[in-house]
């Protein structure tokens, strides 16, 4: 394919799937614009429906110790909305993964900002053997969604922690401003248990026992007869995410990150050098592209931003060691996965005509777990 970039955005031919208008605007604006239209409210509805929303998670959570549940990671995201919960008289309980690659600023951050908000906190401690193994499976497979352990997980744990207190609402910092691009080739549905353990399966040298799991059956139960609802509360503000960091850092003691997902040391890395490295793809492209889209940053300002140093060598190099030491990898083992032929999270046994984005299925859950 011949390089072309946006004239919108900076998303470019680094991502297979990009189609590009007459103009030269990319298919990912367009799908942008779709879902603003969607999934965005109005701006004169957006304080009267948040109310509301409040109001109906503070009357069903009368007479239990919290009234909703909260997934926190020590980013910006979910710690605007821990902000928010409290600002709208909700009474959470904040739930953290603990995978093991949490850095120390992440657990600073969630334990200065849960203390000031006054937020009790449930943390997840995984196994650390047993997820190492699975982590390392997906990166044997040669996958580029490396980070579907760890995401799957995040919900598994969410979802029974609403289930095991009797909630009904799961509050999270997913949204459309500054999260909704990403190319379907750079990425999967961490929602595929299914495929999770058939990577295993093949790769891995342990069953997996403690790992937590949200099948296709257990979502449908929790959504149906539960009713569990799962809250993407930054949809329902204007979500500038400069503001939202300095407010954070003036009134919670939060403190910034250089880059998106920098509170976890592998996310950092896989993201930072290992997905540019063997994939080719920039995740600051998509990150900074949706900043383009909800007006939080100029094309220009993107451009400056992706020549920028991305990474500090010395960190990358500290990291690198870091990351090799705790997966028990030498060198060459590092290099035979960066020179493994790349492949598909298709080409493995998968549940996609179940949980693909663009499958009719997966959009009726998603409607039905966000309607109230």
């Amino acid at each position: 394919m011949t390089y072309q970039i946006c004239t919108r955005c900076i998303m470019d031919t680094s991502d297979p799937g990009i189609t590009f208008d007459k103009d030269g605007v990319c298919s990912h604006c367009h799908e942008y614009d779709r879902r603003a239209a969607r999934e965005l409210l109005p701006p004169g509805e957006r304080s009267s429906r948040l109310e509301a929303l409040a109001a109906q998670i503070r009357r069903e959570g009368q007479g239990r110790d919290y009234d909703c549940i909260l997934g926190v990671s020590g980013g910006a995201d979910s710690s605007y909305v821990a902000y928010l919960a409290k600002s709208l008289g909700l009474r959470p309980l904040a739930v953290h993964f603990d995978n093991g690659w949490n850095s120390e600023l992440a657990v600073d951050n969630i334990k200065t900002l849960l203390s000031t908000l006054e937020i009790d906190l449930y943390t997840y401690v995984v196994d650390w053997d047993e997820f190492c193994d699975l982590q390392k499976s997906f990166l044997k497979a040669s996958v580029p969604n490396a980070e579907i352990p760890t995401d799957h997980a995040i919900n598994a744990v969410l979802w029974d922690a609403a289930n095991r207190h009797g909630l009904r609402y799961i509050l999270n910092g997913s949204n459309l401003e500054t999260e909704g691009i990403m190319p379907l080739a750079w990425t999967y549905t961490a929602m595929d248990f299914f495929h999770i353990q058939a990577i295993q399966q093949q790769f891995g040298s342990r069953p997996l026992k403690s790992f937590p799991r949200l099948g296709v059956f257990k979502f449908l139960y929790y959504v149906f007869v539960r009713r569990i609802r799962f809250i993407n509360l930054l949809n329902f503000v204007r979500y500038d995410k400069a503001q939202a960091v300095d407010l954070l850092e003036a009134q919670c003691g939060w403190r910034p990150y250089p880059q998106k997902h920098y509170e976890s040391v592998w996310t950092r890395f896989y993201q930072g050098v290992y997905l540019i490295e063997k994939f080719g793809f920039d995740k600051r492209k998509p990150h900074y592209s949706t900043l383009i889209n909800s007006g939080q940053l100029s094309r220009e300002e993107a451009l400056a931003k992706l020549q920028a140093e991305n990474y500090p060598a010395d960190l990358a190099a500290q990291d690198r060691d870091f990351v090799l030491k705790k997966f028990g990898l030498g060198e060459a083992d590092y290099v035979s996965l960066l020179t493994e032929a790349s492949k598909s999270h298709l080409d493995y046994p998968n549940l996609s005509g179940v949980y693909l984005r663009s499958s009719k299925p997966l959009e009726w859950f998603k409607k039905i777990a966000r309607s109230s």
